[in-house]
């Protein structure tokens, strides 16, 4: 399913440029894809789309950046507290596994991943089939849920999500 979601990231650069989920199908089919990796990854696709429906994304003056919070039905949703910590679930804890945990607060403490999309995050990861889940398979969900939501994380922070990191050497 993974390769699917690569592909698509790819090659439909924002999630509004993506064809409806049928020519989408086709189009993966005829790249040569498996037909069960394909309805997994629309079924998740659908999944993600449904839950950045209610993100709402305020642009800044420079006219890339934006900050992400979460549409309320009512006005009296109460915001995040900055000093506000997430408490993950025994079942997330086991799915996720640490490593990713770990991955997940350093993009929330970075100011990469604003407590709405973290939540986007958890659930479509939570979404995903295998215990515990790969870092690289989370970077990938990180990336679909920025470009679902049209907005591009930072070179570096891109780099970060993209580049291999298995044969980085430390200085």
């Amino acid at each position: 399913m993974f390769e699917v979601l690569v592909f698509v990231y790819e090659n439909y650069w924002r999630g509004d440029a993506c064809p409806e989920p049928e020519q989408l199908g086709r189009k993966l089919s005829a790249q040569g894809f498996d037909a069960d990796e394909i309805r997994d990854a629309l079924h998740w696709l659908d999944g993600l789309s449904l839950a950045t429906q209610g993100v709402q994304l305020t642009k800044h003056a420079d006219g890339v950046s934006a900050t992400v919070s979460l549409r309320s039905a009512g006005d009296a949703a109460i915001a995040q507290s900055p000093d506000s910590m997430r408490v993950y679930s025994s079942a997330e804890q086991e799915h996720i596994g640490a490593e990713c945990l770990g991955f997940i607060s350093f993009l929330e403490s970075s100011g990469v991943l604003p407590g709405g999309m973290r939540e986007i995050v958890v659930e479509r990861a939570m979404a995903t089939p295998g215990d515990p889940l790969g870092l690289d398979e989370l970077k990938i969900i990180v990336l679909m849920v920025h470009w679902s939501t049209g907005v591009e994380p930072d070179a570096l922070v891109l780099d970060e999500l993209c580049d291999d990191t298995a044969g980085r050497v430390a200085h």
